[in-house]
């Protein structure tokens, strides 16, 4: 980490005294393409660039700033102070067909660092293309188009974080594509790459958790099963309708053989999703969400707090008031937004009494934002969230207000 960290601030000095020594008039940002359909697949590439003169490398990034006042309960850790992410992007059109794009994310003040995508493009026609490398895989929208200042919380979706692994990236192979045809757009991605580990039911939440797996700094070089994770997406997109994407991801998790010797039987985890977003016509109001279901293949001797059911999702909806020229900004808007997120950690009834199973959450979450430009957002939010315990007691009581700061740089 120290060395990555040596080499990222020596290329920054490097930019910048390159900068300081070019005519401005070679510095050439390209921007949000914000009057194009995309499909959310497009979204590793559908961000701001800077380019100087004729070197063949584009920089760009995001970052986030928060401060947050929750309280569970009556009882609060007071007021927060968080830089929570520091992400930085890299790409080269190494020749017409091959391009390279790289996504480098600090958190917490740089106490992780984490190459979150890294791949090599490789097109042969707009409806095959090869990529390889560290790839994001494509279950449900949010985990490809998860930049801060596109969104207009602060907090990213529970269910993309909690349930489902949030900025979910292993090392792969696969083959993507898209075509259009009047107002109608249809992408497709498939790709195989390492997966997830044991420590979905072996680790310290004492629930089933995919997110856990994000903790293994190993899985980038070996795979704990042996076995490829599959991961498949289709998404259609109308221009009026707006985008709809179906995808699934699965595979054996569990190490379930050592040098040739049997553990245990292969255990297999399987992920769906759905996910839609549209903007309505005359009132521009944006609405995105995504629903997933995870089911996991549980030993028998694992406690009923292991589930081997989840499900969950979110809903975002977004409604400008106010666009104008505002504080010096020609095309400054206003927005309301509310974002609504349930999730069930545990399906299922208790063997013994045929009760439902608790360890459950619901959140609401109201917002106003003001955008100066395209990729620069200031939001204030506050939760108010309802959680359960597995035995389905009275829920916790979450609540509190959060702002923050987001951009593009």
């Amino acid at each position: 980490m120290r060395k990555i960290t040596i080499i990222l601030c020596i290329l920054l000095l490097n930019s910048s005294t390159i900068k300081a020594q070019i005519d401005t008039n070679l510095l050439r940002r390209i921007s949000i393409d914000t009057t194009k359909n995309n499909l959310n697949m497009d979204a590793s590439y559908n961000r701001p660039f800077l380019n100087v003169g004729k070197l063949p490398v584009s920089l760009g990034g995001y970052a986030e700033v928060n401060w947050q006042h929750l309280g569970t309960d009556g009882v609060s850790e007071g007021h927060q102070f968080q830089m929570r992410r520091l992400t930085l992007f890299v790409s080269s059109t190494i020749s017409k067909k091959i391009k390279f794009l790289s996504e480098i994310e600090f958190e917490e003040g740089g106490k992780e660092v984490a190459i979150e995508f890294a791949s090599i493009d490789v097109a042969f026609h707009p409806l095959l293309n090869v990529r390889g490398g560290i790839i994001v895989n494509p279950i449900g929208a949010f985990n490809q188009n998860h930049d801060g200042p596109k969104w207009e919380f602060t907090d990213r979706p529970i269910s993309a974080t909690q349930m489902l692994p949030a900025t979910w990236s292993n090392a792969g192979f696969g083959v993507f594509g898209k075509t259009y045809k009047n107002d109608w757009m249809f992408g497709y991605e498939i790709y195989l790459s390492g997966g997830f580990d044991d420590s979905i039911i072996d680790n310290d939440q004492n629930r089933t958790s995919l997110a856990a797996t994000k903790e293994n700094e190993n899985r980038f070089e070996e795979s704990a099963s042996g076995k490829p994770l599959t991961t498949l997406k289709l998404a259609v997109r109308h221009n009026t309708f707006g985008e709809i994407g179906i995808s699934y991801m699965g595979g054996v998790y569990n190490t379930f053989e050592d040098d040739g010797i049997a553990l245990d039987k292969k255990r297999s985890v399987h992920v769906f999703a759905i996910d839609y977003n549209t903007t309505l016509p005359k009132l521009n109001t944006y609405i995105v969400g995504e629903w997933a279901w995870v089911n996991v293949d549980v030993p028998d001797t694992y406690t009923q707090q292991y589930g081997e059911k989840q499900y969950g999702g979110f809903l975002d909806i977004v409604q400008p008031v106010l666009k104008k020229k505002m504080f010096g900004w020609d095309n400054a808007v206003f927005n309301v937004a509310c974002r609504f997120e349930y999730v069930d950690w545990n399906v299922g009834k208790f063997n013994e009494t045929g009760d439902s199973i608790g360890d459950e959450l619901w959140s609401i979450m109201p917002a106003i934002s003001f955008r100066p430009i395209e990729g620069t957002v200031f939001r204030l939010n506050y939760r108010h969230q309802l959680q359960k315990d597995i035995l389905g007691n009275d829920p916790a009581k979450t609540g509190g207000f959060s702002f923050g700061i987001a951009t593009y740089f």
